[in-house]
């Protein structure tokens, strides 16, 4: 058995996504995001959260699945990636499970139409239920962190 992993479940259209606990800041309600000029599409804005500028993702839209309107599900999901955070809005937060590092394989090169780089890998969980696993670093790459800490200022 390899290590255990304790992962937020989260859902963006049919299918679950996991990232590492460890990573996640906070997980908060949909807040009125304010707009910021001449940012890709899928950069709704920033939001103000206890005082601290966030930047924020809709995640399908960095996907290519096609936006949606927010639900009462709808959550933004806080992650730090390096010294900057940021929000991701996802369809729904679900759960926190722990997961058998040993049950994780590598992506295969198409998952759903996301690239493979945008994933750490699948997550086997029982017979019937896959948990695409995030990797951050390739979602959030150093350009656009780059333009994220610029939204800050």
């Amino acid at each position: 058995m390899g290590e255990e992993l304790k992962v937020i479940v989260f859902g963006l259209g049919h299918e679950e996504y996991g990232i590492e606990v460890d990573k996640v800041r906070t997980i908060e309600r949909l807040s009125p995001i304010t707009r910021v000029p001449k940012t890709p599409s899928f950069i709704k804005g920033v939001i103000n959260l206890r005082g601290i500028v966030v930047p924020v993702i809709d995640l399908r839209g960095r996907f290519g699945l096609g936006e949606t309107e927010p639900t009462e599900n709808s959550r933004i999901i806080v992650v730090a990636a390096g010294e900057l955070e940021v929000g991701f809005i996802v369809d729904a937060a679900n759960d926190v499970i722990d997961i058998d590092t040993d049950t994780i394989d590598s992506p295969p090169e198409i998952v759903g139409g996301i690239k493979a780089k945008y994933l750490r890998g699948i997550a086997r969980l029982g017979d019937s239920r896959l948990l695409i696993m995030l990797n951050l670093s390739e979602v959030l790459n150093k350009n656009e962190i780059i333009q994220l800490e610029q939204l800050e200022v």
